[in-house]
């Protein structure tokens, strides 16, 4: 469904999910796992419809498309579904000696009704992937998709109803003043994905409510190659790189190789390139395209900020800019200051290891950082003394294909996380249950008043 701007509007809108979440209906193991599957029925049949949005909205093939947007959010619903029953099952607790008899456990419960606002980057993928947490979980849910990504927008707006409870689950299709109106509401959670600046409005809103948020933010996540083989190397770091034209949270952002390296890596780079999408990335179906052109404007502005070593070129009236490798690069640049969020990737010097560590140790905390190296000394140092999101050895990107794993910021690239069990437990509340039976009162020597003998049981059995 869609709504207007006004806070009446979304104000009614949760008031009705929230009259049908006090009915109970989502609670049921039966009605999330009905929902999981609907979900991932609708990823079947209307894949077609999916991937041709994607392709309008950011140019992106239909094999990028299954494999970076529907088959992630596949991946979550088989996992969900595995392991619901495990999740959703009490969990005891154990009582110490004093207390007993009694029992005590913790259970998973719904939180209510919950906020979804995805970003246009990966517009499918970042609005359904954590819906899949909030109904295993037993939640009702808002979605509001990124109006950037108009036709993906358009589709779940149009299909969402046609497979999920529309009692539960209703999408909000607008634009600033929509989001505003949703986040003058007082949601049970709110789960944003998208820029910091945006991250600090939706908390500053959150805030008026106490609703608890969970921001997926960014930053700029580095890629540091000491060591290995560095084509390899190349490789890797132009899937994670070029994938969505570079429009991807956890792509490496820059990267810090030693001077002796520096040379062979960039070429190695430039090869890679034309390898994966040919010597004119223009006419690759392979390579998608810049969101806008407020977005392309801001990339090509900072094309200045290093020597272009391959690439470079660009066309506005396409939205195109060409995979780009740069050296040169000034640490203080804007084009360093600022997650780039396209294909332009600065090569960057520095000593060793330990000089990398100590140069992401100075800036915002990323939210991924890699390592390239084959050393199992590097790979323990990185990891130990790296403060980032998540971090991965000899790969970029990837690693969200993992649905067992928590993804998350800390600091300045988010707050909480998700994907599998993390996602159950983020639209959870592990309500605490304690237990004790009446029939003997072993609490008589709690009870005033304390005598010499009461004190001395108490301090032997507490």
């Amino acid at each position: 469904m869609s709504i207007d701007t006004h806070a009446t509007d979304a104000a009614g809108l949760l008031a009705d999910r929230r009259r049908y979440f006090a009915t109970g209906a989502t609670r049921p193991a039966a009605w999330r796992r009905g929902q999981l599957g609907a979900l991932r029925r609708l990823l079947a049949d209307r894949a077609g419809e999916l991937t041709a949005a994607l392709e309008e909205d950011l140019g992106k093939s239909r094999t990028e498309a299954f494999l970076s947007e529907i088959a992630v959010v596949r991946a979550e619903l088989d996992h969900a579904l595995k392991h619901l029953d495990r999740w959703m099952a009490p969990e005891k607790i154990a009582v110490p000696a004093g207390l007993l008899p009694a029992r005590a456990w913790t259970q998973a419960r719904p939180l209510g009704v919950v906020l979804i606002i995805g970003p246009w980057n990966y517009p499918l993928q970042l609005v359904l992937a954590p819906l899949v947490g909030a109904l295993a979980a037993g939640n009702a849910a808002v979605l509001k998709p990124s109006e950037l990504a108009g036709a993906t927008s358009r589709t779940l707006a149009r299909l969402v109803p046609e497979y999920l409870d529309p009692e539960a689950v209703s999408v909000v299709e607008g634009g600033a003043d929509a989001s505003t109106a949703l986040l003058g509401q007082p949601f049970d959670h709110i789960f944003y994905t998208g820029g910091e600046r945006v991250g600090k409005i939706v908390m500053k809103a959150a805030a008026e409510h106490l609703t608890p948020v969970t921001l997926e933010l960014g930053g700029k996540s580095p890629a540091v190659v000491v060591g290995g083989d560095l084509r390899a190397a190349a490789r890797r770091i132009a899937l994670g790189k070029f994938l969505n034209a570079a429009q991807t949270c956890v792509a490496p952002d820059y990267i810090l190789t030693t001077p002796a390296a520096a040379p062979a890596l960039a070429a190695a780079l430039a090869d890679t390139v034309r390898d994966f999408y040919g010597s004119d990335p223009r006419t690759s179906g392979d390579y998608g395209r810049i969101i806008n052109e407020h977005h392309f404007d801001r990339l090509v502005g900072l094309l200045g900020d290093g020597t272009v070593v391959s690439g470079g070129r660009h066309d506005r009236a396409e939205r195109y800019i060409e995979p780009t490798i740069l050296r040169d690069v000034d640490p203080s640049s804007a084009l360093m200051q600022e997650e780039i969020f396209g294909p332009l990737l600065p090569i960057l010097e520095v000593e060793d290891l330990d000089a990398a560590i100590r140069f992401i140790g100075a800036r915002p905390h990323p939210l991924a950082a890699y390592l390239f190296s084959d050393r199992e000394e590097h790979l323990g140092a990185f990891t130990e003394r790296v403060q980032a999101g998540g971090i991965a050895h000899n790969v970029c990107t990837i690693q969200l294909a993992v649905p067992g794993l928590p993804f998350g910021g800390v600091g300045a690239s988010g707050t909480g996380s998700y994907h599998g069990q993390q996602s159950f437990r983020t639209f959870s509340h592990l309500q605490p249950v304690f237990s004790k039976p009446t029939g003997v009162d072993t609490l008589r020597l709690a009870y005033p008043p304390f005598g010499p003998i009461k004190r001395k049981l108490l301090s032997m059995l507490l």
